[in-house]
């Protein structure tokens, strides 16, 4: 590389650097540093819960045996205790003590615990993309009480 001068005479395509080598890649390095720049960054693959249905999370819960294990607020039997309790999940930091508690990770965990967290207690429960995003949205409402 050559000094600053030199470079933005390469890059204005100065006669006098025309044919040279690396005065073109300086010019492809710049239009590659303004497309990256003109980027808006990677597609936001976070899933929306705006669909979500907190009510048939909440029927879900018990419907796949959540229940079995954890005690959540608004379930009075059964009051698992297995499992940590879900009062007030929403204000946690961590899932599993391990993952952020973020709607895209939970919705993959309740899905898939032991893929995620190897070694958990917590089995695969099968459930559509819907379901696991109405029990996700139901979790997130569990506030402390």
């Amino acid at each position: 590389m050559g000094t600053r001068s030199s470079f933005m005479t390469e890059v204005r395509g100065s006669p006098k650097v025309k044919g040279n080598t690396r005065g073109k890649r300086s010019a492809w390095l710049v239009l590659a540093c303004l497309g990256l720049v003109a980027c808006d960054g990677p597609p936001d693959r976070t899933p929306t819960l705006a669909d979500a249905d907190t009510a048939s999370g909440r029927r879900l819960v018990s419907d796949k045996g959540c229940v079995a294990c954890h005690s959540f607020p608004d379930v009075k039997w059964p009051r698992g205790g297995l499992g940590p309790s879900l009062h007030g999940f929403a204000r946690q930091g961590l899932i599993a003590g391990q993952l952020p508690n973020q709607p895209g990770v939970l919705m993959q965990f309740v899905r898939d615990a032991p893929g995620l967290v190897p070694g958990t207690a917590m089995p695969a429960i099968p459930m559509s993309d819907q379901e696991a995003r109405d029990v996700t949205a139901y979790l997130l409402t569990l506030q402390s009480r």
